[in-house]
């Protein structure tokens, strides 16, 4: 088979051309000719999989104390808890270890730092106890503690209050009040990723040995390549998942951006297509979906991974965490290659994605070409069909979630992960996000089109490889034409007789001209990738 193109994994494309005999291998998300029969989204004539607790994938949520007590993940009368599990906030290759971070999960305003003191990172409420001062906005001060900048009160690891500015030396010791302490969530890092449980209360605070994030062996595993990327989405949780569980979208809304396999009668120009999709087993703990070939599993609330070669319950990986099970490597030469989303619940009408795509081959491509270039393709693709979402979004509102399945109409298997999904939502997670009333339930209004595709705000300024690569480019942009009026300077000033030669004073001039022009093209692809980047469906 021909080897993939450096786009293929990182950008969410695959090759035209196959070899044959790998050509029913390889699809995006389960893209292949199938013939159509009924549609039976949960049950059909097939060898079902093992019970969904004790498939052998390589996510793996096993508890490091098997025999002791476990976290329920279930309210008594057998609905999900949104607040039983854990959530990720932020990849750690796009934290700063000097400054604060603010991140907001299901409502809650938490700030993110680094403790040198501990060598860990650290979740804490976004608010000072003394007048709510946001703490992402201090700094952590010499001595390694959280600073809120507002009065100068101080907090270790711990959320404890070490330093009262304006308490007197030889007053009583109001900082160890409890009320001078702040919220501190447990948290961990897992798959480079910084994961937190939405709990301040001092019961969570061992929760790690009970429960433990889900793990993907694979994003660790040295022998694979898997750059991170994140998001922040101008719609929420649901239509997020749903959009990245519907395949049969691509060849339109990404028309141009995406390949995928071409049917050999094409009935349209972009060559959709019949996608046989079912769900052999669905309850609260996720479903595991048979995608023809290829399989994805969905492990609430927020990771869903699609394998692209091997089964779900095939797939596995060389390293493991500690207290979760360790599974086999892959056979030599076995390609494996994984879509990994997680995907964030931040507040009515927005959400948070972080992505990789985890693979075994092509890995030298990952080595040499900057991640900041692999984005650019990322978020064409994000842009290219964002602003559809946010206003499907506004529509099934109008609806009511409830009425998601009466207001939409879904009757092909390609719809089959969709349907699961809000099966799911409705018979186990209360029908939405349970926000616990910090949200009336409204959406935020639609801003101009400009804005709501704005990339700097929604990832530039926290992925620290476009962060540096906007700034480099910004400056190339000044250098270029401080470059090219200097060199017109030069020509205006120097004395004919100096320059009497015709060819240098237009060389001068020209490369005067070049770098003006060079600097105008890096003008358009600095805002054009980093700012706003339209995609007009019509016209492509």
């Amino acid at each position: 088979m021909e080897t993939l193109r450096v786009s293929s994994i990182p950008s969410l494309q695959l090759p035209s051309k196959f070899d044959k005999t790998q050509s029913k291998k390889l699809t995006f998300l389960g893209f292949n000719q199938t013939s159509s029969s009924s549609f039976s989204l949960f049950q059909r004539n097939k060898p079902t999989f093992k019970t969904f607790t004790t498939i052998s994938s390589s996510i793996a949520t096993k508890t490091e104390n098997p025999s002791g007590p476990q976290v329920e993940t279930q309210t008594q009368d057998g609905k999900f808890d949104w607040y039983a599990h854990w959530y990720p906030l932020m990849p750690v290759c796009d934290l700063d270890k000097r400054v604060p971070h603010a991140k907001k999960v299901l409502g809650i305003d938490v700030v993110v730092w680094w403790d040198k003191n501990e060598s860990t990172w650290k979740v804490f409420d976004d608010a000072c106890p003394h007048r709510l001062a946001p703490l992402s906005e201090g700094r952590i001060d010499q001595w390694g503690r959280l600073q809120c900048v507002y009065h100068g009160w101080c907090f270790n690891g711990s959320g404890e209050c070490k330093f009262i500015p304006q308490a007197p030396k030889d007053g009583p010791p109001i900082h160890t009040s409890k009320k001078a302490c702040v919220g501190a969530y447990p948290s961990t890092v897992q798959n480079g990723i910084v994961w937190f449980w939405p709990s301040s209360d001092p019961q969570y605070k061992d929760i790690l040995a009970e429960k433990k994030p889900p793990y993907i062996p694979e994003i660790d595993d040295p022998s694979y390549a898997s750059l991170m990327g994140n998001r922040e989405i101008p719609y929420g949780y649901e239509v997020l998942i749903e959009n990245l569980m519907d395949p049969a979208h691509v060849p339109y809304a990404h028309y141009g951006i995406m390949q995928t396999r071409q049917p050999k009668e094409k009935a349209d120009r972009e060559g959709g297509r019949p996608l046989d999709f079912y769900i052999p087993k669905l309850d609260i703990n996720g479903f595991i979906a048979e995608q023809n070939p290829g399989h994805s599993i969905f492990l609430p609330p927020c990771v869903f991974c699609v394998s692209i070669f091997s089964p779900v319950d095939h797939i596995s990986g060389a390293a493991s965490s500690p207290g979760t099970e360790k599974v086999l490597s892959p056979q030599t030469g076995q390609k494996q290659a994984l879509l990994v989303f997680i995907c964030v619940p931040v507040s009515p009408g927005n959400s948070r994605l972080i992505w990789t795509f985890p693979r075994n081959f092509g890995v030298w491509i990952d080595r040499i070409v900057p991640r900041w270039i692999f984005h650019i393709g990322q978020n064409l693709i994000l842009d290219s069909d964002l602003y559809l979402l946010h206003i499907e979004e506004r529509r099934i509102m109008d609806a009511g979630p409830t009425q998601w399945q009466k207001a939409c109409f879904v009757p092909t298997k390609s719809d089959a992960l969709v349907v699961g999904f809000r099966k799911w939502l409705n018979k186990y997670a209360g029908g939405q996000v349970d926000w616990r009333g910090k949200f009336t339930g409204a959406l935020p209004p639609t801003p101009p089109k400009e804005q709501l595709l704005d990339r700097y705000q929604s990832h530039v300024v926290n992925c620290s490889s476009c962060n540096s690569a906007y700034k480099a480019l910004g400056v190339l942009e000044v250098v270029l034409q401080v470059f090219s009026f200097s060199l017109l300077g030069i020509v205006a000033a120097i004395k004919q007789g100096v320059l009497s030669s015709l060819a240098a004073r237009t060389a001068l001039v020209a490369t005067a001209l070049l770098c003006f022009a060079g600097s105008k093209w890096l003008a358009h692809f600095i805002y054009k990738n980093f700012h706003f980047h339209d995609y007009n469906h019509a016209l492509v």
